[in-house]
């Protein structure tokens, strides 16, 4: 998969949690949907960043400060 179609995959994995969950996408939750592993966060962490900078997906709760408890949606949500 190339950088571009990952990215790609990260909005609709953001969209697809949104609609079926409710909640948001999260980096535990896109390591598994591409089924990396916990040591490779740092990659998915990429992804996201790019994904956002792209107007893709947006932070959940913007005025937090932890990464760890990040989560994110779809630009439109």
């Amino acid at each position: 998969m190339s950088h571009e179609e990952r990215v790609r995959a990260c909005y609709q994995h953001a969209a697809l949690r949104k609609v079926v969950t409710g909640k948001g996408m999260t980096n535990a939750s896109l390591r598994k949907r591409f089924s990396v592993p916990d040591e490779n966060y740092s990659t998915v962490s990429r992804i996201i960043a790019d994904a956002i900078r792209a107007g893709f997906i947006k932070p959940q709760h913007p005025g937090l400060k932890s990464r760890r408890m990040a989560s994110y949606l779809p630009a439109w949500a």
